[in-house]
């Protein structure tokens, strides 16, 4: 479970057009440069509908390009002057930020490059700090499908994107690897105590510190800037309770009380203002049906008997759980149902089915998360020849589910890593 705050202001119905962020596009342009940019640096559809496009570059620094063939960044790393003077001077901070706001995260790449001030507001974070602040988050969709390589996808401008290739390590050349995603940032642990943390405001990876205590198979959720992991087994196989939060901001991590039960094949969630873990295996592989819940202002546990009944066996994947406003929902991948977790009679209701086309191996290779105020499944058939990934979306109300699917692509593999970054 990544952010769960709405989107604000540059939220719409998937799939969509790229209409909107072209009015903001203009308006932007307009209000910090001083002119209209070119026609050809704005993307139309084509009759109404959307242009298949090849994946683009991660979009946030100024000295790379969309995939599209804009010109709109400076060469050489120069600044772009659309007056000659500083916008920030002219219209005022306060007008600027709110203009920058309202902006897709899509367009920071080409801000930043019109001035030395605005690059230094979106390569310092601030203006993911104040997006966050203000309620304002996009939520994109990260995941890897080979060792060492990680697409992104946006879904308000249905576009694929390239994550660049994660440094050669041996700790990472297996599929078998954890990840989350925190703030502006993408942590990927490997084998040992190695951490490579991709962050989108460099567009670049780097080594990461390890966990006060390293760990893999645990569970874990974000929230804003923060992350919180538990459980898990060390390198020895010894099946852990402990617990830890990590901050995007100072790239710390930080010991929490441990839980009441050890386990290991968990999964987290953020829902209320607490940190669940569910489900998991304990010691001789006896699966463990409660859940624990993590309260930030007492610093405690609390477990919550018979919260994952039937969601988890000791040869599937863990707990694929997901939450949207406030409400836990799981993909039961052994009779491909959508369920809701029912909190005052701490039961499980089935919602209806999942997509059809969701295939995995008792779990594995199947992805279930939360995408702003979505639900989102990532998976898809697989033949001999080869498969396809698709990516599923549907808003939570009232009704059985009726799955869209807003994106798919060829892919010779299962989704091994899955995250959702919202800023």
């Amino acid at each position: 479970m990544m952010l769960e705050g709405k989107s604000y202001l540059v939220s719409r119905s998937l799939p969509s057009s790229c209409e909107p962020e072209t009015e903001w596009a203009y308006l932007a342009h307009e209000v910090l440069s001083g002119k209209r940019p070119a026609p050809e640096d704005v993307e139309e559809a084509d009759g109404g509908g959307k242009r298949s496009k090849p994946p683009s570059p991660q979009p946030h620094t100024p000295d790379i390009t969309e995939g599209h063939g804009s010109s709109r960044h400076a060469s050489g790393g120069g600044e772009q002057q659309g007056t000659g003077s500083n916008p920030i001077n002219s219209i005022g901070r306060d007008l600027t930020i709110n203009c920058l706001l309202r902006l897709s995260r899509s367009d920071y790449g080409s801000v930043a490059s019109l001035s030395r001030d605005f690059r230094s507001l979106v390569r310092s974070g601030e203006i993911y700090r104040l997006r966050r602040q203000n309620g304002v988050a996009e939520h994109w969709v990260y995941f890897s499908c080979n060792v060492l390589e990680w697409d992104a996808y946006d879904p308000y401008r249905d576009r694929w994107i390239r994550v660049p290739k994660m440094p050669p390590d041996e700790c990472f050349m297996c599929s078998d690897k954890e990840s989350l995603a925190v703030g502006t940032e993408l942590l990927v642990f490997g084998m040992a105590r190695i951490v490579f943390r991709y962050s989108i405001l460099t567009n670049s990876w780097t080594r990461a510190d390890a966990m006060n205590s390293p760990r893999c198979l645990f569970g874990s959720t974000s929230v804003g800037e923060k992350a919180f992991v538990a459980g898990g087994t060390d390198a020895l196989g010894t099946i852990l309770s402990s617990a830890e939060m990590y901050d995007s901001e100072s790239h710390t991590w930080t010991t929490l009380p441990s839980m009441n039960r050890a386990r290991k094949m968990c999964s987290g969630v953020f829902m209320d203002g607490k940190f669940y873990v569910i489900g998991g295996v304990a010691n001789n592989n006896k699966v463990l049906t409660c859940g624990e819940e993590y309260d930030l202002k007492r610093r405690s546990w609390r477990i919550i008997e018979n919260m994952s009944e039937g969601l988890n066996g000791v040869t599937g994947a863990p707990p694929l759980i997901a939450v949207v406003n406030n409400e836990l929902y799981a993909a039961d991948y052994s009779e491909k149902d959508l369920k809701k977790y029912d909190k005052k009679n701490n039961k499980w209701i089935t919602l209806g089915k999942l997509p059809e086309r969701s295939v995995s191996m008792n779990g594995w290779g199947l992805a279930f998360r939360a995408c702003g105020d979505r639900l989102i499944v990532i998976g898809g058939p697989r033949t001999y020849t080869g498969g396809t990934i698709e990516l599923n979306s549907w808003i939570p109300n009232d009704r059985p589910p009726v799955w869209n699917m807003i994106a798919r692509r060829p892919s010779g593999n299962f989704v091994y890593n899955c995250a959702v970054m919202g800023c």
